[in-house]
């Protein structure tokens, strides 16, 4: 095994990458396959002697905001990506410190779950305020888990939004969606909390722009309710209104969606075996 694979990686992902893919002119006489080393450093705003070091292996720890934009410069799709993060981790000089962040303890108070028993067959979910989704009703399960929202150990909404392919098309609003999560992370943690700063970190690489831009932005309040457009793959479109319940002591938030009009009402009903007018139409 290498001990330069970090370097490797980039290099390789260099020289696989034309002109052309990242907009750039073929022009003649091109002894390099792929990318120079001067233009890819100009695509991440990175110099060509710190790109060099990274690829000679001199330089083991760049920054999560240097990975994401190679990361962006490269057009590296997600799994690439999540290689290149994992690569530095195990190879850079702070690689033990890296291992040090303890797990999070993701618990549901008795009250909290027995108020979502009673909520069944509504689609509400808890999260902390990373976005983990920390449990949920049935009748969330079994409108989330065809969007894939469900998928990851702990699943993670943030995470969905930014680096799931299949977030855009379920969302019309990703936009807005993913902004609005962005103030709920801002508002409702530190970003010095150990936790958070992984998260960004891994975002900052795994999503690049889409994320950074976002999370240096300034800050706005994050809304507690409204409505949402799905395209839900067994069901079609849904506007679900949804409400929020903050429980700051936990660092968590409900979210109960509710249906926001007859056509929806009717999909979740179809999608939890209920008979119709199970869940009713919720207007204003």
């Amino acid at each position: 095994m290498s001990d330069n694979e970090l370097g490797i990686f980039i290099r390789t992902r260099r020289e696989a990458v034309t002109p052309t893919e990242v907009g750039l002119p073929t022009g003649p006489r091109r002894r390099t396959p792929g990318l120079r080393r001067s233009e890819l450093a100009t695509l991440a705003g990175i110099s060509v002697e710190y790109l060099t070091r990274l690829e000679q292996g001199r330089d083991r720890n760049p920054s999560p905001q240097v990975l994401g934009a190679l990361g962006d410069a490269l057009r590296l799709p997600v799994p690439d990506r999540i290689l290149m993060r994992r690569l530095a981790k195990e190879h850079g000089e702070d690689k033990a410190l890296c291992s040090a962040v303890h797990p999070r303890v993701l618990t549901v108070r008795a009250t909290v779950q027995a108020l979502l028993d009673r909520l069944e067959p509504t689609p509400a979910v808890l999260l902390s305020w990373l976005g983990d989704i920390v449990t949920c009703t049935a009748g969330y399960e079994r409108f989330a888990r065809p969007l894939g929202l469900l998928d990851g150990n702990p699943p993670n909404v943030m995470r969905y939004l930014f680096t799931d392919e299949r977030a855009r098309a379920v969302y019309p609003g990703w936009e807005r969606l993913a902004g609005e999560q962005i103030a709920h992370l801002r508002h409702e943690a530190s970003l010095h909390d150990p936790h958070v700063a992984a998260l960004v970190d891994e975002l900052t690489v795994t999503a690049g722009a889409e994320f950074t831009e976002r999370i240096a932005a300034v800050p706005a309040l994050p809304p507690r309710s409204g409505t949402d457009l799905v395209e839900h793959p067994e069901v079609g479109r849904l506007r679900l209104s949804f409400e929020t319940l903050v429980l700051p002591d936990d660092g968590q938030r409900l979210i109960v969606h509710l249906p926001a009009d007859e056509a929806t009402a009717t999909a979740l009903d179809r999608l939890n075996g209920r008979t119709r007018g199970a869940l009713r139409a919720v207007r204003g």
